[in-house]
This record gives structure tokens, sequence and C-alpha cells, in this order.
């Protein structure tokens, strides 16, 4: 029996060495979880000002609320070239605490991501818009899954200080949780939850919530429209021009922006980051200009990866050989696109093992070709912003 006693204690000291272990790694992460985090400065010429509204149709019902009869509702975020900050303008917050009080997960969750209380960002609440220019571009942003737009606000800041109006918006029922000026919290549907959905109801589901994000960018669209007639707090009045129009997401937000530039004329430019191709966006060429901005994913097991990358690839194809570009990040992760603020230590042992580049250069890499794009489409500016560079050696491009 003395070996059994051996034995014993061998599992015991191996049991306390994992508890051990387990006990430093939490701690680790709750410290890292209450660090302060400033997200990457804006490259632009411009300040960048945040404002939001709520865009309601009582004549039109959402398609994806659980039961009949929801008004169709949305909270839309808008960044923009500010004018120069005056001393007592605030910083707005990253996440408003409503929003952040609404997303709260369990400990496991809230470990993996830093606070969102602690997040800085570079926007101006409510500031003026810039005089510098008599009307700005649009840029239409949507988000990956049920994801909230200040999840993208690194991409949306940068773009903003580049002379654009940058436009995200979260709906009611398809978004995490969607808190409203008058109190009202309303979550994502189970049933319109991706990560619930199986073999054809998963593609069937995605392809209901792409038509409906879809459908919500026309919407957003004419809404601004009517903000650049009238705008009741007179900052848009007369400064959007809705002549130049792009739309960009990330993942499912890819698969929008490409739906809706392909459905809708008033979308000049899209840019699809590292989104599947699902809806019938697919179905036919398009003749504008687009981008595929793409995560490294031959890691990923080839069942998964080559029908996806063959499906982009032929919808790549059909677009106008002078206006395409398709840009894959060497090192990326799909995940990375959104803002860094994930727990760096998780971050970092990714890294280690060769999941994923550095978030801050995947970001400033991203934030080059999405900026670079939409000026050259939009703007007319020069297309050698969009060719291969010395200093990004992660890039490949295929012209």
């Amino acid at each position: 029996m003395r070996w059994l006693r051996f034995a014993f204690k061998i599992l015991a000291g191996i049991a306390m060495v994992a508890v051990g272990a387990i006990a430093v790694l939490l701690v680790a992460l709750w410290l890292d979880h209450f660090r302060e985090t400033t997200l990457p400065a804006p490259t632009g010429k411009f300040p960048v000002g945040r404002t939001t509204l709520v865009f309601s149709d009582p004549s039109h019902t959402d398609p994806m609320a659980p039961g009949p009869g929801a008004t169709r509702e949305l909270f839309v975020w808008i960044w923009y070239p500010a004018a120069q900050r005056q001393p007592q303008q605030a910083l707005d917050d990253y996440m408003p605490a409503a929003s952040r009080k609404a997303m709260e997960g369990g400990l496991f969750i809230t470990l993996l991501n830093r606070d969102p209380a602690r997040v800085r960002a570079h926007s101006l609440r409510d500031a003026r818009l810039s005089p510098g220019q008599t009307s700005y571009p649009v840029a239409i942003m949507r988000t990956g899954g049920a994801t909230l737009a200040t999840n993208y606000t690194t991409l949306a800041e940068d773009l903003a200080s580049h002379g654009f109006v940058v436009v995200g918006f979260d709906a009611p029922y398809r978004s995490l949780a969607v808190v409203f000026p008058d109190g009202r919290v309303i979550a994502r549907s189970p049933g319109n939850n991706l990560d619930l959905a199986y073999g054809p109801q998963q593609e069937q589901l995605a392809n209901r919530l792409v038509r409906a994000w879809s459908g919500d960018t026309g919407y957003v669209l004419d809404r601004l429209d009517g903000l650049n007639k009238e705008d009741p707090a007179g900052r848009f009045t007369g400064r959007l021009d809705l002549s130049r129009v792009g739309v960009f997401g990330h993942s499912i937000g890819g698969a929008t922006a490409l739906q809706f530039c392909h459905d809708d004329a008033r979308c000049k430019a899209g840019i699809d980051v590292d989104g599947l191709v699902v809806g019938d966006g697919a179905l036919n060429g398009m003749q504008k200009p687009f981008l595929f901005l793409m995560s490294d994913h031959r890691g990923e097991p080839e069942s998964e990866r080559v029908p996806v990358l063959a499906k982009i690839r032929s919808v790549y194809d059909r677009l106008p050989a002078e206006s395409r570009l398709m840009v894959t990040l060497r090192g990326a992760n799909h995940f990375g696109f959104s803002d860094g603020t994930k727990n760096h230590i998780v971050m970092g042992a990714m890294r280690t093992v060769g999941k994923q580049m550095d978030g801050r250069r995947q970001l400033e890499l991203s934030e080059h070709y999405i900026d670079a794009f939409f000026d050259v489409y939009l703007n007319g500016g020069p297309a050698s912003e969009l060719k291969a560079r010395a200093d990004f050696p992660e890039v490949e491009s295929l012209p």
C-alpha cells in the first residue's frame, strides 16, 4: 500500500500546484482588467467628435423582433471631423455607463476584457463639425456579429480624423444590448444568435441577419439625407456629401457591406473586413470599387477555410479589375480588427503560439487600407496609397 500513499501524495501535490497556478492567473487577469487602456490615437489632421441619435420608424416593423409589431429603432453613433478642441470640452466616454452596465457578464467573461470604464478614446462629446471643408463624405460602419459600434472606435475615430463622417448603429434584438435614452434596454433575442444555430439553420439565420442589417443601412442613409436637409442640432445641415458614400464592416458586417453595395446605388465603394460571403451579394457581378481586407486563415482546417475563401475569390474575380483589391495581413486574427480591449495576458498567450500579430499593429494596417481605399474611390485620392509598401512586410495584396 506504500505505493498508493506515494501516488496520492504526488497527485495531491500536482493538484495544489494547479490550484495555485489558477489562483495566480485569476489574480493577474483581475489586475489587468482594471488597468487603464488608451486606444491608438487617430492619424488624420482633424480632431474627432462623437454624437448619438435615435432613428425610429413607426411605419416599419423590425423583421428580427421575436414578436410582431415591434417598431424599427436604431441607436446611431456618429464620429466626425471636429472643430479644434476648446478648453472646457470633455472627451466622451468610450462606452456610456448605461451601456457598460447592460453589457456586464459573468466573472470569466469580465476577466477576458479590460474594464470599459477605464478605456480612453479620443472623441470630443457633441463637438462642432469642423469648418475645414464645406461637406464631408460618409462611411457607414457595420460591426461583427452582435457587437456594439463602440467596439470599433479605433477604426471609426481614425477614419473620421481623415475627413469622413462615420456612422455606426446598433439594433434591438440583434445587437448584444441596446440602451435607449428613455432607459429601455433591449437585448439580442436567442433566435438571432448565430452561435446557437448550426448547419443549414445557421446559414439561413446569417442570410436573414445580413438582409436585415442591409435594410437598416438603407434606412440610416434615408435619415441622414433628412439630417442633411435639416439637423435640429444644426451640426450636419448641408454638410453631408451623400453622393460619396462608402460602406464597410467586419465579419457579418463585411457580408452586409457587400450585400448593400450590391443592392443599393448609393454605395459608391465598399470594404469587407474578414467577412463571409452570405446572402445574394455574390450572385451577380458588382461594378463598384471593393476591398477585401483579410486576416490570416492559413492555420484553420481546410474543410472550413477552402470553401469560404473560394466563395470570396469568386466574388472578387467578377469585380472591376481596375478598382478591386484583396489584402491579407499575415499573422492577423479575425477578432483583432475591433478595439484592443481584450486582456493583454490572453492576447500575449495567443501571440506566443503564433495565433495573432500585435493587436495595435493589426489596427494600424487596417486603418491605413480603410482610409486609403475610401480616399481613392470617394475623394479621388492617388491610387499609389494602395500600392505595396516596404514598411508593411505583413501585407499580401492581390490587385
